[in-house]
């Protein structure tokens, strides 16, 4: 007799871990590219603390949710005191803190390190992860750098047979097997920035992984493989009040699968801010964020789906809580980041 929950969770654990879902999705992550490059640890002149929720697909029963935490900081009391200036028209602090690009420098050379710590859960499968990254920033020219960023850590995978109900219950395939897996966790990247664009390269998963949930290894074998992020966006400074900033994300997990997200952003007098985005054959997005003060960022976006699953899921929440410590400069919001 066909194992039928055996299969259903198969499906699901590859959806999840083999293809589009091997990692979390992230409406925000131009907000936070540290989720998906470590090379950006440590680019601001503060400690960036950040966390995130994120419901996907709401209303249906075990789809994916998401919480992450992240935290990244400078190394150097060199570069916490400098950095992007703030002035207005006349040479004098600019309290929106918008930078035009005639201000800007570059950031000094420095270090950064970080630390990521992901929860994401869809049904009975439940992936975790705990890493810490490091970054290098090189100063390329008076106006540019070009940082280099690793991250290692490790990824807990875990299917709990509790949620499950199949019709044998005594199924040795679900119920004597080995549920639980822990996996190293190798990423690198590179980002360049500059007043008015950027652009990061990303790969995870460095080190692929066979995952086996049943102990004699001839059941459920999904793949971890290496996947593929590149990012890139410009800025328009329209006038002292307005920054433009449209991006894009190209995804790519193996020959037979590419995605990719086209967002924009305008931020007003650099307080509140307005967005939208769009992600290849899956969903539309409105997103918005307000920058409250020198300490503390709030961001909340919604997806629209545009799968085929638009009939039964009531969209996909996601919020994020950003908090800025050690801001000596007193930023409102990045300044080196979209």
């Amino acid at each position: 007799m066909k194992r039928v929950v055996l299969k259903i969770f198969i499906i699901l654990l590859s959806l999840q871990v083999a293809l589009a879902q091997q990692k979390p999705q992230y409406t925000q992550y131009f907000l936070n590219p540290l989720l998906l490059n470590p090379a950006v640890t440590g680019i601001e002149n503060y400690t960036d603390v950040k966390a995130g929720y994120r419901s996907q697909w709401a209303g249906i029963d075990g789809a994916p949710v998401t919480t992450f935490l992240t935290l990244s900081m400078p190394l150097g009391k060199n570069y916490l005191n400098s950095g992007a200036k703030q002035l207005d028209a006349n040479g004098n602090a600019d309290p929106r803190g918008n930078i035009l690009p005639d201000n800007y420098i570059a950031s000094i050379p420095h270090h950064g390190i970080g630390l990521i710590i992901v929860s994401d859960q869809a049904g009975p499968i439940s992936q975790n992860n705990i890493a810490v990254t490091y970054a290098y920033h090189l100063t390329l020219t008076a106006k540019s750098n070009l940082a280099l960023g690793l991250m290692a850590g490790f990824s807990h995978f875990n299917i709990n047979t509790l949620q499950l109900n199949p019709e044998n219950t005594l199924d040795p395939a679900i119920f004597n097997g080995k549920n639980s897996n822990w996996e190293p966790d190798l990423r690198a990247g590179i980002w360049y920035y500059n007043p008015k664009y950027f652009i990061g390269l990303s790969v995870t998963e460095l080190l692929p992984q066979s995952l086996y949930f049943v102990s004699n290894n001839t059941h459920v074998q999904p793949k971890i493989v290496p996947q593929l992020y590149a990012n890139a966006g410009m800025k328009f400074f329209l006038g002292n009040d307005m920054i433009f900033t449209p991006s894009v994300l190209l995804k790519k997990v193996d020959i037979a699968s590419f995605s990719f997200d086209v967002n924009a952003k305008i931020l007003f007098k650099n307080i509140f801010w307005l967005g939208g985005s769009y992600r290849h054959n899956n969903s539309f997005s409105a997103l918005t964020g307000i920058n409250v003060n020198t300490f503390i960022n709030i961001a909340y976006s919604y997806d629209i789906t545009t799968s085929s699953l638009n009939t039964l899921s009531n969209g996909s929440h996601e919020i994020m809580l950003s908090i800025l410590l050690n801001n000596k400069l007193k930023h409102t919001s990045s300044k080196r980041l979209p």
